[in-house]
């Protein structure tokens, strides 16, 4: 038993490190610079010991893509959860969203720009995109009133998805960042 555990370690910590390097390599060089020739001369690995792990790069792309829903969900936790009293969770679950975004953009492509199969709306959506999700549906729950908390959670996260690519892409004036934001939530709150 302890060589398969050793042999579980080993193969787990294998599949961190070519996530690592996919994302490394992204947000340094962008994703064109992930291949699976590159991630094996990074790794010191061969591509035949990268495709043991994942069956194509599609599927490096998927597995840095829900780490980073795991991180955003916990970063619009924090967010939610870390305030001077209750009414401004929006504001700081909208801020938090847009500083992520803002910080780590090629894991924000990964996550929401590239291919992927994974799937918001399906009866086996993985856990960390139900609960970056379930993050900010609690922060809007906290202004929803008689609306459809679900509803209306999409269309703020539809909002702030936007707002955050045309952003990035230069589209939209820098310093009316937050004040963007502010309206966003404003409007939401008052709707």
């Amino acid at each position: 038993m302890a060589i398969e555990d050793r042999r579980r370690r080993e193969r787990m910590a294998r599949r961190r490190l070519i996530t690592a390097t996919a994302r490394t390599l992204a947000e340094t060089e962008g994703w064109e610079a992930v291949t699976s020739r590159r991630l094996s001369t990074e790794i010191e690995y061969s591509q035949p010991v990268l495709y043991q792990h994942f069956g194509s790069m599609e599927d490096i792309v998927e597995a840095v893509a829900l780490e980073g829903f795991a991180e955003l969900a916990e970063t619009l936790r924090a967010a939610r959860l870390d305030g001077t009293g209750p009414g401004d969770e929006l504001s700081r679950v909208a801020d938090a969203y847009y500083g992520f975004a803002a910080r780590s953009p090629a894991l924000f492509d990964a996550m929401f720009t590239r291919f992927s199969r994974l799937d918001f709306n399906a009866e086996g959506t993985p856990a960390p995109l139900a609960g970056s999700f379930g993050e900010l549906r609690e922060a809007v729950a906290t202004v929803v009133g008689p609306r459809d908390v679900v509803t209306l959670t999409e269309v703020v996260w539809a909002a702030l998805h936007g707002l955050v690519v045309l952003s990035r892409d230069g589209r939209l004036r820098p310093e009316r960042a937050a004040g963007r934001l502010e309206l966003l939530v404003a409007q939401v709150r008052g709707g």
